[in-house]
């Protein structure tokens, strides 16, 4: 079997930066032991599967270790191998996912991407989660059991920040999104999600979508700016929109070929 394959840097303008990603464009989904072991092959954040179906594509996202029920960049790369070698006439397209149907469109020189808001709520402070940061927080908040999302003064806090992964894991938590207000963004943040098998992921779509309502609401804000302070970082531009929030970046190829198995 062949599979052919694309391997692109999501929320960046260049090559070796933003998050990569490993597109796999299917005639229908494979067994679901076999496509965790090409994402664990591919070795990238996310490798996502599509299959062209009438009027859409659905899509599925493999970590290293496991299924994911939303991925940013993974979709927005997604379009990207849409609008560039699949089906070049179109300019939007939709993904039927467990998170419902992303649409994804061009804007300019950007991707942008519909995406259901995921707003946090004040938390208590874990013990294990403020030895794990080592650093003490601001405030506190957790989207629903998924993400723990803890703010900081300061950029600098942020970039600083050295966790303790082992310690990390003993938190009862998808990933810790930290954030802070930038300086020369509207905000920055970091994810880390040693749960997955990665420690740190470059930049995170869908973390933006707590960090968005969250900075929306600080900052009485429209459009925002953002940026990714992980050591390949990444830039989006986000707006929230009732319930949903809009991301925008750029996609640049690095790589195509064929998996064969």
């Amino acid at each position: 079997m062949k599979i052919p394959f694309y391997h692109l840097d999501a929320f960046t303008d260049r090559q070796f930066a933003g998050n990569p990603s490993a597109i796999c464009p299917l005639e229908e989904f494979l067994d679901e032991e076999l496509m965790q072991k090409i994402a664990r092959e591919n070795n990238p954040s996310e490798t996502s599967f599509i299959v062209k179906r009438d009027g859409h594509y659905e899509a599925r996202w493999f970590t290293e270790n496991k299924e994911l029920d939303l991925s940013g960049h993974g979709t927005l790369s997604s379009a990207y191998v849409v609008f560039t070698t699949l089906e070049p006439e179109l300019d939007r397209v939709k993904f039927k996912t467990k998170s419902g149907i992303l649409e994804v469109y061009k804007e300019g020189d950007h991707l942008a991407i519909d995406l259901p808001a995921r707003p946090a709520v004040r938390s208590e402070m874990p013990y294990e989660l403020v030895l794990a940061l080592g650093k003490l927080p601001k405030h506190v908040y957790r989207y629903a059991t998924r993400d723990y999302m803890v703010i900081y003064d300061d950029e600098d806090q942020i970039l600083d920040l050295d966790p303790d992964f082992e310690e990390l894991l003993k938190v009862q938590t998808h990933g810790v999104i930290c954030t802070a207000p930038g300086h020369d963004v509207d905000f920055v943040s970091r994810y880390f999600f040693p749960v997955t098998g990665k420690d740190e992921d470059p930049v995170t779509g869908s973390a933006h979508c707590t960090l968005a309502p969250y900075w929306n609401s600080v900052l009485n804000k429209g459009v925002m700016t953002a940026k990714q302070l992980s050591k390949r970082g990444g830039n989006l531009q986000v707006e929230v929109i009732g319930d949903r929030v809009k991301l925008m970046g750029k996609v640049v190829s690095y790589m195509e070929g064929t998996i064969t198995v």
